[in-house]
């Protein structure tokens, strides 16, 4: 059953429908966060991992780690994939868009109108790859800096009338073919976020290293021994990018750091109406099924009365391709982990 609520504490229902309520309104540069923007209010604005104002790039430089298995034609006879593992730094820019743009409808017994408000921001995310490396060894993992990635997108806080308090959803449109829907819920907490611990394992593989699936484990297990440190192979305590514990890295980025409040935006494309759409190769190749990311919005006192903003994110698409070896149906799920530290400059 859908319930319809509208979030506690919202005062902007009654004023939406006036004329000057759906303007686009650009807030002058150092001007406070908008309270209209509810849990986005913090995110306008440019986030990234190079900071052209800091000597060295700042201290999130090389902070963007991802893994994926893909299908790859191997020549020794071993299961054909590769796990490809990637260090990139990222640009991530939102800009407001409308602060009430609204969904029409009605209700019956007795007939009114029933509309909805979506305060909308568009985002483009921009990832430049700074190193990259693969097992089995290929020549597609090209450490030279290159972009691998570009996406144009939308992320919409529903004012009311939200579904089981599902309040904020996010659109996102990816080159290789595929539109993403996923809707989820905000939250703020005092103090940082507890990162959840993500397996990195393929799905439908047994995970003992001398099972019968043990083939198809030994790119993973190659990283666990030697975790995947990129450019910061020269930085002392540096543990490196493990893909049977992707989570660490942003566990790890936040020691040291005297974080108050973080806002948390979970997302997730198997809630209600939400999903992916591929194009018929995807599909056909490596089909992405299901996405969750959260973000992490977190504002770190320095000590000084000033603060900084930090996002962080978790995000993993799971990719069905090859059979289950265990004969059970189904295709086995690949984790598509990405991971990102990145700070606010403008």
């Amino acid at each position: 059953m859908t319930i319809e609520i509208n979030l506690p504490g919202d005062t902007r229902i009654d004023h939406l429908n006036q004329p000057d309520a759906r303007r686009l309104q650009v807030p002058a540069p150092g001007s406070p966060p908008d309270p209209d923007l509810g849990p986005f209010q913090l995110l306008p604005g440019t986030w990234a991992n190079i900071d052209p104002s800091q000597p060295g790039g700042g201290p999130a430089a090389g902070h963007g780690w991802n893994m994926i298995a893909l299908p790859f034609a191997t020549a020794d006879g071993s299961p054909p994939f590769r796990l490809l593992l990637n260090q990139f730094n990222e640009t991530l820019t939102f800009n407001l868009v409308d602060k009430a743009v609204p969904n029409r409808g009605i209700s019956a017994n007795p007939l009114q109108e029933r509309d909805q408000f979506d305060v909308t921001l568009d985002y483009v995310q921009s990832v430049g790859q700074i190193s990259a490396t693969d097992n089995p060894r290929s020549t597609f993992a090209d450490p030279q800096s290159k972009p691998v990635h570009h996406e144009p997108g939308l992320f919409l806080n529903m004012v009311n009338r939200t579904p089981a308090g599902n309040n904020i959803a996010r659109l996102g449109s990816i080159p290789h073919g595929d539109s993403v829907l996923a809707i989820g819920k905000s939250s703020t907490i005092a103090g940082p976020p507890a990162i959840p611990a993500v397996d990195g394992l393929p799905i439908g593989v047994d995970p003992d290293p001398h099972g019968p699936g043990a083939h198809y484990l030994a790119p993973y297990l190659a990283f666990d021994a030697n975790p995947f440190k990129g450019v910061l192979a020269g930085v002392a305590g540096f543990p490196g990018f493990n893909p049977l514990h992707p989570h660490l890295l942003l566990a790890g980025a936040l020691v040291g750091q005297n974080i108050t409040r973080t806002t948390v935006l979970d997302l997730s494309t198997e809630t209600f109406t939400a999903g992916i759409h591929n194009i018929p190769f995807v599909t056909h190749q490596a089909n992405p099924t299901s996405m969750t990311s959260t973000f992490w919005i977190e504002e770190i006192d320095n000590g000084d009365n000033t603060t900084t903003l930090q996002l962080q994110y978790l995000q993993v698409v799971l990719l069905d391709f090859f059979p289950r070896p265990d004969n059970q149906p189904g295709l086995i799920r690949w984790p598509h982990v990405s991971i990102n530290t990145m700070r606010k400059i403008a």
